[in-house]
């Protein structure tokens, strides 16, 4: 995230984050000290909506709190990496004030998370057990909830209850009363009077098996048939095939989901809809197979196919499955044209092509860069990728589009006041002289 909005000197910036991350949930961890807060001993911590983070025990923000560091780090860096001190203190000026600062906010937001974060636990704690008392529909609302948070990291947040407390049911087994679906199921599992595993768990965790054995793998085949090139069809592949496995074997969703998220919010939403939907299916259906971790094809075997039917309903899954994946490929191809969604392989960008580019750049025209740019107070920020200089200008009618193919670009794209100025593979040298020029104007 800092590195991502840093304006220049983006090294410092990522350095900056991590140190404002540590200083972040090391205060939370302080103020849970100095008020007695911490779990005691044989306490599970997540009870308390504690966890550790790299070894210091905090409250459990997940995600949310890395990107919070990285959001107030961008902030602090581009306010301050350009500071200027006193004489006697210019040695902490500049890029070095980025970390000094960002400790200090780190700090000040640490004492804010400490009595902010558990009222938004305890909001979420309190939907999710509204959605336990609504039956089919609150089935619908918790997967709606568990996929919409996912990608905030925050959906431990939300299950838990479901999982360790009455929120998830109540049951008895070999004589003992235990509260929660997952421990109820755990329990189950090594019970040989067990005939049919607890009940909620239709409502609470089936679902997740339709959308990764099925759902998620049919977007993966809809995102591959809507790219256009077959030639780039080709070189795509193996990512998409990767990640479509990956989902299948073991459950593991994020980099289909985050494709989409940055594709388009709308893909990341349907997704969540249906993920939903299958809950829902489960819910009607009966199908009560648990999950320690995730819901890919190896924890189907042992906790629905190596059960028995009987127990678990397993063949519903996959009566369900097929029709869900149909219309989930239709959905995607429909939806992925429709936007015109930059999913994996549909991107703007020639780059590939762009590689093959034979440098038109000449060492030494940094200065006719930045002129061309119409000078550095036109300039607001500078970036690369593989190929192309990103230059975002404060007034584009003062770029001089010309100017820049004389210094040996291929070509310049143009979008509102952002620019992309094709060197080819070279850029790199080309981003290396523009910052050592504008770094001796600031010297």
């Amino acid at each position: 995230m800092a590195v991502g909005l840093a304006k220049n000197d983006k090294g410092t910036a990522g350095l900056a984050a991590v140190v404002g991350y540590f200083v972040l949930i090391t205060t939370i961890n302080v103020l849970l000290k100095i008020t007695n807060q911490l779990p005691a001993q044989g306490v599970d911590p997540k009870s308390l909506g504690q966890g550790l983070q790299f070894g210091v025990m905090t409250l459990q923000m997940g995600v949310f709190g890395g990107v919070l560091a990285g959001l107030y780090t961008s902030w602090v860096h581009n306010r301050f990496y350009k500071l200027k001190l006193p004489e006697i203190l210019a040695f902490f000026g500049g890029a070095r004030s980025v970390p000094i600062i960002t400790a200090v906010v780190s700090a000040l937001f640490g004492v804010l998370m400490f009595f902010v974060w558990p009222m938004i636990g305890n909001l979420i704690g309190a939907f999710g057990e509204l959605a336990s008392k609504l039956g089919v529909f609150g089935a619908f609302i918790y997967g709606l909830m568990l996929r919409t948070l996912y990608i905030c990291g925050l959906h431990h947040v939300f299950y838990l209850p479901f999982w360790t407390t009455a929120a998830g049911g109540v049951a008895e087994v070999a004589g003992k009363s235990i509260a929660g679906w997952q421990n109820i199921f755990l329990a189950q599992l090594g019970d040989p009077n067990t005939v049919h595993f607890f009940k909620n768990i239709a409502l609470y965790n089936s679902g997740r098996y339709i959308h990764m054995l099925f759902t998620l793998p049919a977007v993966c085949l809809a995102m591959y048939h809507s790219i256009p090139d077959k030639k780039k069809r080709k070189r795509i592949l193996g990512f998409i095939l990767s990640i479509a496995l990956t989902c299948f074997i073991t459950g593991v969703t994020e980099p289909i989901s985050f494709a989409l998220l940055f594709a388009s919010p709308i893909l990341f939403i349907v997704e969540a809809v249906l993920f939903a939907i299958g809950f829902v299916a489960c819910a009607l259906t009966g199908v009560t197979i648990g999950s320690t971790f995730s819901a890919g094809l190896i924890e189907f075997l042992l906790f629905g196919v190596f059960q028995g039917n009987s127990k678990t309903g397993f063949v519903w899954i996959l009566i369900l499955g097929i029709p869900f994946a149909i219309a989930t490929y239709f959905i995607y191809r429909f939806l992925i044209t429709k936007l015109d969604a930059k999913t994996p392989g549909r991107e703007e960008e020639n780059e590939d092509e762009e590689t093959s580019l034979r440098s038109g750049y000449v060492s030494g025209k940094a200065k006719d860069i930045i002129e061309a740019l119409g000078g550095v107070k036109n300039i607001e920020e500078i970036d690369n990728c593989a190929t192309r200089l990103r230059v975002t200008v404060k007034k584009i009618a003062e770029v001089d589009i010309e100017g820049l193919k004389k210094t040996g670009a291929h070509n310049t794209l143009v979008r509102g006041k952002n620019l992309q100025v094709i060197y080819g593979p070279s850029v790199n040298i080309v981003r290396v002289e523009v910052d050592e020029y504008l770094e001796s104007l600031n010297s």
